[in-house]
């Protein structure tokens, strides 16, 4: 059974940092693509970016670029979101998705390319 537990959410006030974790089990996480997405109160969920499963290949949505920054340890089946210079409207729930990918670069950007998905994490940026 896939399962993806995300961690690392909070309350951080503007300009702070967050670091999340995604912890896979029940997958080999180096032949998964993985994304971040996330889900602001009454919006829907937007992808924020994904990394293939050799790290070779990285995709950001551009309000985050030089903010966040997704990195992966394969051999710890964990995912991470580095969050820097966290700004009010980076406030939502965020969810980390994987999808099992044969080719080394490739990462997806939308939402229905992945089919497993963790419970999500708080992040609250204050102003």
């Amino acid at each position: 059974q896939v399962q993806l537990v995300e961690s690392g959410g909070g309350l951080v006030q503007a300009g702070g940092s967050l670091r999340l974790s995604c912890a896979a089990s029940g997958l080999t996480l180096s032949r998964y693509v993985m994304g971040w997405f996330r889900q602001a109160p009454g919006k829907e969920r937007d992808f924020v970016g994904a990394i293939s499963w050799s790290s070779s290949s990285t995709a950001y949505k551009d309000s985050v670029k030089g903010r966040f920054t997704i990195s992966r340890d394969n051999a710890k089946n964990t995912v991470y979101l580095q969050m820097n210079s966290l700004k009010p409207e980076d406030t939502a729930v965020y969810y980390c998705a994987g999808r099992e990918s044969y080719s080394s670069s490739v990462y997806y950007t939308a939402r229905g390319a992945y089919d497993n998905w963790g419970q999500g994490t708080q992040v609250t940026v204050s102003s």
